[in-house]
């Protein structure tokens, strides 16, 4: 019975030790994420972005989702992938910019 109870507890205790690693949270990078999003949709509504321009900045987006959800995957974002999706999403943001104020525009 007390082999029983203790399999049990380990048993849960693990659970919740690995949701709790699973909940890791990137608040800010999800916000960020969300902004960039908005940020190509307006371009693409105001002619600033052609369709090409558009389509490579959301798959560049997409690489920073991808690097995040492999930050993710060990319960874990260290402060060095944390850097490194942050420093992604500065050089995304950056294209984005450059990309709405070139002198192309969509016809």
């Amino acid at each position: 019975m007390k082999k029983t109870l203790f399999s049990l507890a380990a048993a849960l205790g693990l659970l919740a030790a690995s949701h709790a690693a699973s909940a890791q949270t990137t608040p800010g990078i999800t916000a960020r994420q969300r902004n960039e999003r908005a940020r190509i949709r307006n371009g693409v509504a105001s002619g600033d972005l052609t369709r090409a321009e558009a389509a490579r900045l959301k798959a560049r987006e997409a690489d920073i989702r991808q690097d995040k959800q492999a930050a993710k995957a060990d319960g874990v974002v260290t402060r060095d992938e944390r850097q490194d999706i942050r420093r992604d999403e500065h050089k995304a943001s950056r294209a984005i910019h450059r990309q709405r104020h070139d002198a192309q525009v969509r016809r």
